[in-house]
């Protein structure tokens, strides 16, 4: 079982190669005539001119962090925001044994503050409220920014 071979891909293997080899060696030419690549780039990096960014001082009238116009851009696009009034781990076997009337336990106490969610990140406390027949929530802690972020990690 000897293998066919097709001259015409052995011609365009062959040209291939010869392109692959001429790149190679005028990389290799490049490097050897440029010195050292690294000096390269701290003459290039020591030519830019380093300036200190200016921040916008933030605060306004109503105390409200005045926005920029870039933030304007994105003040209307919508999030989904939920509240969490607890949670639990259940096995598929006893999920699928649920009926009418089951309950199931959660991992919270009554009374105690529910989560409220923006896009599923935690950004504050609060508790139910009814408000002409319909559930609210009273905000009782807001999350700090800087809190936030931590939790992200």
């Amino acid at each position: 079982m000897a293998e066919e071979t097709n001259p015409d891909a052995e011609g365009m293997d062959a040209d291939l190669a010869d392109e692959w080899a001429a790149a190679m060696s005028e990389a290799g030419d490049d490097e050897g005539e440029g010195g050292d690549v690294d000096d390269e780039w701290a003459a290039a990096m020591s030519e830019q001119e380093v300036k200190p960014v200016q921040l916008e001082e933030l605060g306004g009238a109503s105390g409200m962090p005045a926005l920029s116009s870039d933030m304007e851009l994105i003040m209307d696009i919508p999030v989904t925001l939920s509240m969490e009034l607890g949670s639990t781990e259940i096995a598929i076997r006893n999920l699928l044994q649920l009926t009418q009337g089951s309950v199931v336990e959660l991992d919270r106490f009554a009374g105690e503050p529910l989560d409220v969610l923006v896009n599923g990140t935690l950004i504050a406390h609060g508790e139910v409220v009814v408000v002409n027949d319909r559930y609210g929530i009273r905000l009782t802690d807001v999350v700090s920014p800087s809190e936030r972020i931590k939790r992200l990690k």
